[in-house]
């Protein structure tokens, strides 16, 4: 990995503690509480949402590059 690519990391790990530490401050102030069940199961479904998007996006690219999404049918070709 390039430093770019660790950097660009670290950052979107930092961007997450914060939206996180805004989140229970924001939750604070309206006076809910949560267990630490509750944290987990929170940040189990922000990673799990996280995995899916760049999988997605992955297979999408993927699929892109490869050429699976070339057609291939005669009668779109113009010639």
């Amino acid at each position: 990995m390039t430093r770019l690519t660790i950097i660009f990391i670290i950052g979107a790990i930092g961007v997450l503690i914060l939206a996180g530490i805004g989140v229970g401050m924001m939750w604070a102030e309206l006076g809910v509480t949560m267990s630490l069940h509750g944290w987990i199961a929170y940040g189990l479904g922000a990673v799990a949402s996280i995995a899916l998007s760049v999988g997605l996006f992955w297979l999408s690219f993927h699929s892109a590059r490869s050429g699976h999404d070339d057609i291939e049918r005669p009668e779109d070709l113009d010639s």
